[in-house]
């Protein structure tokens, strides 16, 4: 299973390429997993759920459930975590690429009227894509995620036309979405979190203390795991055990790696803590998850 998105906060991975930046990814979980660890980047992101149902959180006060056969439109530098629902499990794909690859070479009216408005979420998509509400964008979708899966030639002028054509249905229908607008504390609490979790980014590979991150905002710690907890859905230990788990995972995949090494190169001080936490996340084993590969 690929694991690319599941690296937290602000990702460094390009998708796509430098000429071409558009990435697409597919995903299978459990019942009750936690599928999308909290983490924003600045592309944009739809997500089509194939099978069960995923409640998203975006940013700290929107709460989307996004059932089989729909999607989610997630705007650039929003942080967004999610939750599988339902007794069995869930499927899903993801595609994020930079709006930007739609900008016109010249400023003509496209960017004008369509592009630049985007950018600046004046004018994005609606959040919950649907047959029932957005037929025509949902279709989009299905068209890009089938070509997708084994691009054919001329695939890059295919995906960028179906962009192009979401935004024509979606101006004609009358469904495009004003976000420009954010409430100071909304933005506020936020851009603390951010904060925070740039920090674990960095220092992930060592026993990170409760009241370092709480220092960072500043909160007592009671407030801080408190605040976490309603802007991420998880407690900051679960966090952090989530995310060098991710991180294992990733260097699971090289086989010159100890598994021994890797727990203490991501932060776990005992293996025997490692593999527990391991097996609670994933499901099984460090040493199952290689051989599995």
């Amino acid at each position: 299973m690929d694991q690319t998105l599941h690296r937290s906060f602000k990702e460094s991975k390009a998708h796509g390429s430098e000429r071409f930046p558009f990435g697409i990814y597919w995903y299978q979980f459990a019942p009750g997993a936690h599928v999308v660890d909290s983490h924003w980047h600045t592309e944009s992101e739809i997500f089509y759920c194939i099978e069960g149902e995923v409640l998203f959180q975006i940013n700290d006060t929107e709460y989307v459930p996004v059932r089989a056969g729909e999607a989610l439109f997630i705007d650039g530098s929003d942080i967004h975590t999610g939750h599988a629902r339902g007794d069995q499990g869930c499927s899903f794909c993801a595609m994020v690429f930079d709006f930007g690859m739609l900008a016109s070479a010249q400023y003509d009216a496209l960017q004008e009227g369509m592009i630049v408005p985007f950018q600046e979420r004046k004018a994005t998509f609606p959040r919950l894509i649907t047959s029932e509400t957005d037929g025509a964008l949902l279709q989009h979708i299905k068209d890009m995620i089938a070509l997708s899966k084994q691009p054919p030639p001329g695939y890059e002028a295919a995906i960028k036309g179906h962009l192009y054509l979401m935004l024509h249905h979606a101006a004609a229908s009358g469904r495009l979405v004003n976000r420009s607008r954010s409430d100071a504390a909304d933005t506020s609490r936020t851009e603390r979190l951010k904060k925070v979790i740039v920090y674990i980014q960095n220092n992930y590979h060592r026993p990170i203390r409760i009241s370092e991150l709480a220092d960072l905002i500043p909160m007592s710690e009671g407030q801080f795991c408190r605040f976490f907890k309603s802007m991420t859905g998880q407690t900051p230990v679960d966090y952090m055990n989530s995310y060098r788990v991710r991180q294992a995972a990733e260097l699971l995949r090289q086989p010159e790696h100890k598994i021994s090494d890797i727990a203490l190169d991501v932060g776990f001080g005992h293996i025997s803590y490692f593999v527990r936490v391991f097996r609670k996340i994933m499901n099984c084993t460090p040493s199952e998850y290689r051989k599995n590969l």
